[in-house]
């Protein structure tokens, strides 16, 4: 992924996130996301980043946040 990040970084005009391998919430599969982040920092991204991830229960999405809620402290 970094590499992918440094070579489109001038043609980045926004970003989605998924963890793989099941397109999850951040933090439920294989990515590191805090250092992809920075990195996009780094290079002068200043962008929205779009969650396109599927939640766990398809019929209550709201219980998807909970990866947000322990980044946020709460």
């Amino acid at each position: 992924m970094a590499g992918v990040l440094d070579r489109y970084r001038g043609s980045t005009l926004h970003v989605q996130v998924a963890d793989p391998p099941d397109r999850g919430a951040p933090g439920t599969g294989k990515l590191d996301f805090e250092p992809l982040f920075a990195r996009l920092a780094a290079q002068g991204y200043d962008g929205w980043v779009g969650l396109e991830y599927a939640p766990a229960d398809a019929e209550d999405s709201t219980g998807s946040f909970g990866w947000l809620r322990e980044k946020a402290g709460h």
